[in-house]
């Protein structure tokens, strides 16, 4: 009897212990008030980076040359829009909207067409064992540390000697190829394309181009939202490129056209920055647009990894 109450007390202890151990709140991880205070700040501080330059944007489109240097330069002066659009078409003779539309074609041919090169290539070196897999991966690799300003002569030669320039496909072609993609989409396919599913597809007798456009498209979808959207911003942005490569002013992006306008003699500013402004409103629309399709990639990436 001794030995059996020295046996069950413990347990019994353990028993009454184990409902307070439940019902003790778990530690907070929330972050404290300094954190947090700091974390607001930081937060504003990065918001109004990002606003201001866009708010002066949207201020200097309608003032004149006497104006944003007269007057605040956060506020607006005299109603000059209407003035400042007709001063942007008769210094671009009414090319303004065709160099906006060259930018949206280029630009949206080389997301498509890049995004879908990057992201066969990533799917390829995530799931298949093939000679050289690790010096492709380190071609990539070095390929993410080289500038594009450093490839930008060079592919004029090459194209040159193809007789290429002066075409559209001298912007597309080099803007289609992103490493990063290649890698965003290798990383995401090794986490978010299950390897059973595969074999499974291939024993009801699924090819691998079926497989690949019927189901790793659609699992690769959140990251193919996000090369798409790098890869259009780098070609609507880009400057050098289209500088030695296109002579034409019918087949100029509309960086290369506001830049033209600013190298004249006493250039009218305030419609350069209505260019500006009306040139950067697609991508607004477009972060807009495809924001909760990146977003959903970007939290869908971090569960499945």
């Amino acid at each position: 009897m001794t030995t059996t109450r020295l046996v069950t007390m413990p347990v019994a202890k353990r028993r009454a212990r184990a409902p307070q151990a439940a019902d003790a709140p778990p530690p907070s991880i929330a972050p404290g008030p300094v954190a947090r205070t700091f974390g607001v700040i930081a937060l504003v501080v990065a918001t109004l980076y990002f606003l201001v330059p866009v708010y002066w944007l949207v201020v200097a489109s309608t003032k004149s040359n006497a104006d944003l240097t007269s007057t605040f330069g956060f506020w607006f002066a005299d109603w000059n829009l209407g003035a400042n659009y007709d001063s942007l078409m008769g210094w671009t003779q009414g090319l303004f909207w065709r160099w906006v539309g060259n930018s949206l074609f280029y630009s949206v041919s080389a997301g498509v067409i890049g995004t879908l090169f990057a992201v066969m290539a990533g799917y390829a070196i995530a799931k298949f064992a093939f000679p050289g897999k690790r010096i492709a991966v380190g071609v990539i690799m070095a390929g993410l540390l080289l500038p594009v300003a450093l490839l930008t002569v060079p592919l004029y030669i090459e194209f040159h000697a193809l007789g290429l320039t002066n075409t559209a496909w001298a912007i597309i072609i080099p803007s289609a190829v992103s490493p990063f993609g290649v890698f965003l989409g290798m990383v995401y396919a090794e986490s978010s394309v299950p390897t059973e599913l595969l074999e499974a597809a291939r024993i009801d007798g699924a090819g691998e181009a079926r497989i690949f456009f019927t189901i790793v498209l659609r699992l690769l979808g959140p990251a193919m939202v996000t090369i798409f959207l790098f890869i259009f911003v780098a070609t609507w942005n880009n400057f050098l490129l289209p500088l030695m490569m296109i002579s034409s002013a019918d087949l100029k992006p509309v960086t290369l056209g506001l830049y033209g306008m600013m190298s004249y003699f006493a250039p009218d500013k305030g419609a350069v920055m209505l260019g500006a402004l009306l040139g950067v409103i697609p991508l607004i629309v477009l972060f807009f647009t495809l924001q909760r399709y990146w977003r959903s990639g970007l939290a869908a990436g971090a569960v499945k990894g």
